[in-house]
């Protein structure tokens, strides 16, 4: 709770920051856009960019006559086995049939019988003959089917290799585009952090302060958050580095005012007391005395002791007694609670 700020002036700094939020949504909105359209301005690359045209056609050609050959090859095999099955059937069927005569002729004992024998045997051999020839013939194309793998080999690796070269310039062109759309959304971004942190330096004050702090957070948010997924990755070196770089600028910055701080509580404890009061705003000194600790040098103060008029730490004074009433009051209220007198010395408004 402010002590001392009227309500409307309350309500009305409310509405404000929801203006700065609302107008920082909106830039935030519309930095988003911006930064996701900017790879646009790169054309997109393609592996046939890169790709050595004319070995390639020859390739692609040697690649596509030897796997011709080896569909043409795989057919005259799958024709050749659906031969030599029929030609063992035809085999097996007449072998059964002379095994059944060869029964008639030695159960009959018919003499005349003997030039069919020599018949069927006959074609029995000429049978087995044509079946052996399909199986040379299957045997031929399985060889000619290996030479055509073994060609096939050096064909497909060299193809391979010039597809292989390929990806790696279309990867390098690739990271050279990366860093190059990285650069124009640093090159966005950061100018308007850099704005941002000389408004909040020299602006913030102004009537316009709910338009300086939204543009502020938006480019804040910008910078910090929509920039980040856009960080080129290399194994994590950028992005630990960059997380590096901007802790020991944060932490160089922090040590620093904590030290300027410091410098300026020691060197504000050696100046008179009345000045010291008059220099901390009313608003500022009640809301430090609500969390108990002097509104000088925020250490801890034991305000429940009525004799605790000063601080035990920088010796700044706390609370006064009234010299119209008498009243024990706050050094830093304008107005005796008790009587309404005004205080001597009078503290810097809110």
């Amino acid at each position: 709770m402010r002590f001392g700020t009227r309500l409307s002036e309350r309500w009305f700094n409310a509405v404000l920051w929801l203006v700065a939020f609302a107008f920082a949504g909106f830039l935030i909105g519309l930095g988003s856009l911006v930064v996701g359209d900017l790879p646009q301005v790169e054309h997109r690359y393609t592996l046939e960019q890169f790709l050595d045209r004319d070995r390639a056609k020859v390739s692609a050609d040697a690649l596509k006559q030897v796997r011709q050959q080896q569909d043409d090859n795989r057919r005259a095999s799958e024709q050749a086995q659906l031969a030599l099955d029929a030609a063992r059937s035809a085999t097996e069927a007449a072998r059964e049939t002379f095994a059944n005569w060869l029964k008639t002729r030695d159960a009959t004992q018919r003499v005349d019988q003997d030039p069919g024998l020599i018949a069927r045997t006959d074609r029995l051999d000429a049978l087995k003959a044509a079946e052996r020839a399909i199986e040379e013939r299957l045997e031929g194309l399985a060889r000619s089917g290996l030479d055509l793998s073994e060609r096939e080999i050096p064909v497909r690796s060299a193809s391979a290799d010039l597809y292989a070269a390929a990806q790696q310039r279309l990867d390098a062109a690739e990271r050279g585009q990366e860093l190059r759309v990285f650069g124009y959304r640093l090159a966005l971004t950061l100018p308007l952090l850099v704005i941002a942190g000389w408004l909040l330096l020299k602006r913030r004050q102004t009537r316009n302060w709910p338009f300086i702090w939204g543009f502020a957070l938006a480019a804040a948010f910008a910078f910090f958050v929509e920039l980040v997924p856009y960080l080129p990755s290399y194994g994590g070196y950028v992005q630990y580095g960059v997380g590096v770089i901007a802790t020991l600028i944060l932490g160089r910055a922090a040590i620093s005012a904590l030290q300027a701080y410091t410098e300026r509580q020691k060197a504000a404890e050696l100046r008179p007391d009345e000045e010291r009061r008059t220099e901390i705003a009313t608003d500022q000194a009640l809301q430090r005395l609500a969390k108990k600790v002097c509104p000088g040098c925020e250490r801890p103060v034991d305000l429940a002791n009525p004799d605790a008029n000063v601080c035990p730490h920088c010796g700044i004074g706390l609370f006064e007694h009234c010299p119209a009433c008498e009243h024990r009051k706050s050094t830093f209220e304008r107005f005796c609670y008790a009587c309404g007198q005004t205080s001597a010395v009078q503290p810097t408004p809110a």
